[in-house]
């Protein structure tokens, strides 16, 4: 593992432990050149389907995109980011489990959604928004309504 400090690649390993739901380890390690410590976190790599985008372009998977987009979302909601990297954890799972080779942007963008729902609502709103891209007030009035109907409402 190269030092982040000063690029040596000699270290040791001063502690692990597990992380989560035991799906990450956390190593603390010591740079044997410039004595400074730091962090490493190793999980298992998992084959996830391509995703095929809007234009039929197909990407590799790519969590710290989705990471990224989760942030606008709850910027200054009181989410904390270990639950947004369990989020992205579950999207991942359910990706892995699935057992496709390829899925769309748009599955995707639904699962986020399912999933943020349940999280924090303001930040699903704010999700939806541009996921959705909503032309004008009226869809974006309809989205809230659907929203705040509670199940077996017939509102």
């Amino acid at each position: 593992m190269k030092c982040p400090f000063c690029g040596d690649l000699d270290n040791k390993v001063i502690d692990s432990r597990l992380s989560g739901a035991g799906e990450v380890t956390r190593r603390r390690r010591e740079c044997e050149s410039c004595a400074r410590r730091y962090t490493t976190y190793e999980r298992v790599e998992e084959i996830l389907p391509l995703i095929i985008k809007k234009d039929d372009r197909r990407e590799p998977f790519d969590r710290v995109k989705i990471l990224g987009g989760l942030r606008r979302a709850v910027e200054k909601r009181p989410i904390s980011a270990e639950a947004l990297e369990r989020f992205v954890d579950t999207i991942e799972r359910e990706l892995n489990e699935s057992g496709e080779k390829e899925v769309t942007s748009s599955f995707i963008g639904e699962k986020v959604m399912q999933h943020l729902r349940d999280l924090d609502q303001v930040a699903y709103v704010r999700f939806a928004s541009v996921y959705r891209s909503f032309k004008d007030i009226h869809e974006f009035m309809d989205e809230l309504s659907h929203l705040l109907k509670k199940p077996g409402d017939p509102r």
